[in-house]
């Protein structure tokens, strides 16, 4: 779920954090120098490599991230607020770096990436608050999905929990007029990330940090990174020491964590 702090919770992002995709129009806010980020970015890193692997396009974009300021809070919408379609390049949490970066990485001028990313962060396109893909593995399981769920190909050792997302322990829901969603998570344990399994990831998956806790699928998201032969994690930390984009080594990261989620993009 998008969080007030990903590393805490993937909590909605305004919580204080198979149709066709919409065309109607909807609120947008561009942050300042936004527009300008997006033209760099598509001509330097999306363009002229647009005949490789989506994956490798993941990793060009995402590269443009790296030091970006980590900021939760950014995106406006509530059940008391209208959605407001937000692009910051500015400013990023962990799920709307990979927000960005998806939308992006499909994107070929500004007026597709606004499109893009409604598509990347709304069920079916749809600005709407309850529409907005609040948790990782929407992005696999609801309609128009941006990915594909591969935990189960790349380990004989995952495990499936039976989550009841968006409950929390008292019985009230994360994100008011939700609903309570039963969904099958795969993941694989921190103890089973072999280098069999490191082998099998690709620049541009999408990882997800496990959560144990019976309402949330992951507490943080970022993209798997191969370069000179180790796997990182590219990720928004809100750590204090960090508060900002960075690579982490997968294996070292994921160490003390309950296990990941893998993802790749359709």
């Amino acid at each position: 779920m998008r969080a007030k702090a990903c590393a805490v919770l993937l909590v909605s992002a305004s919580l204080a954090a198979c149709a066709a995709p919409s065309t109607e129009k909807s609120p947008s806010h561009l942050a300042p120098m936004t527009a300008e980020k997006v033209n760099r970015i598509i001509r330097a890193d999306v363009i002229p490599y647009s005949g490789q692997a989506h994956g490798e396009v993941i990793g060009r974009v995402s590269s443009a991230f790296l030091g970006t300021p980590y900021k939760a809070d950014t995106l406006i919408g509530g059940p008391d607020t209208p959605e407001v379609l937000v692009a910051d390049l500015n400013n990023v949490d962990c799920f709307t770096l990979i927000d960005y970066v998806e939308a992006l990485a499909r994107s070929h001028d500004e007026k597709s990436f606004l499109h893009n990313l409604k598509d990347v962060r709304y069920i079916d396109g749809k600005v709407d608050y309850l529409s907005r893909r609040h948790f990782f593995s929407d992005w696999f399981a609801t309609p128009t999905p941006n990915a594909r769920d591969i935990t189960p190909t790349i380990s004989p050792d995952y495990l499936v929990s039976e989550k009841r997302l968006n409950r929390k322990a008292d019985g009230s829901e994360y994100i008011q007029g939700l609903g309570i969603h039963p969904r099958k998570i795969n993941f694989i344990p921190a103890n089973a990330i072999t280098s069999q399994v490191l082998d099998q990831l690709k620049t541009g998956d999408y990882v997800g940090v496990y959560s144990p806790l019976d309402g949330l699928d992951v507490s943080h998201v970022g993209i798997v990174i191969r370069k000179d032969g180790d796997v990182f994690f590219r990720n928004a930390s809100s750590l204090a020491a960090k508060r900002k984009v960075v690579d982490s080594p997968l294996l070292e990261y994921m160490r003390t964590k309950p296990g990941i989620v893998v993802l790749r993009a359709q």
